[in-house]
């Protein structure tokens, strides 16, 4: 089940919190929950990927993209990821999520997001490629830019970034059916 409870308090918890630029960080907390725990004791591997969630959308609201997604009736959409899993996380450990927006270009804005132990730790790590979309399809970064107000720069890509975008291009679409 979607921890919809957890992401109203997150939204809620950080809705004060100082406007971000398109690449600032937002820093989260997070507790691992007795339901997000599988056989083996630590955090499910798909849930990572939905606790993520509860870092990027208050991201998202600090950077103003949530009020330009209900002004334009937009909606948001990851096109692809890419996770390093390194630590476990074991029930009612909390970790510190951190996710911000790295690099964009004519189509996706890449975002990444990691979870840290007290220990000082990266237990995981995300890269993911999302996408803003409208009626005609997906709409373009430096339009997303303007509607919240942020028209900067686009910073360089980051070598790893553009090695995975790469990567990604060479695997086949549709994948090949036996």
């Amino acid at each position: 089940m979607y921890p919809v409870l957890r992401l109203i308090w997150q939204m809620f918890k950080h809705r004060k919190d100082p406007q971000l630029p398109l690449t600032g960080t937002h820093v989260s907390r997070h507790m691992c929950m007795p339901w997000d725990i599988d056989l083996w004791m630590e955090l499910n591997n798909g849930r990572t990927l939905t606790l993520f969630d509860l870092g990027r959308i208050p991201l998202a609201q600090r950077v103003g993209l949530i009020t330009a997604l209900k002004h334009n009736k937009w909606g948001l959409v990851v096109a692809g990821a890419s996770v390093r899993y390194r630590r476990r996380i074991k029930a009612f450990e909390v970790i510190e999520m951190r996710s911000r927006a790295v690099w964009w270009d004519d189509k996706f804005i890449y975002i990444e997001q990691s979870m840290w132990k007290d220990s000082g730790e990266c237990a995981n790590h995300i890269l993911l490629r999302t996408a803003v979309t409208g009626k005609t399809g997906m709409v373009p970064p430096d339009q997303v830019m303007t509607a919240v107000g942020q028209n900067i720069a686009r910073p360089d890509a980051p070598d790893w970034v553009q090695a995975w975008i790469s990567a990604d291009a060479t695997r086949p679409w549709p994948p090949m059916q036996e």
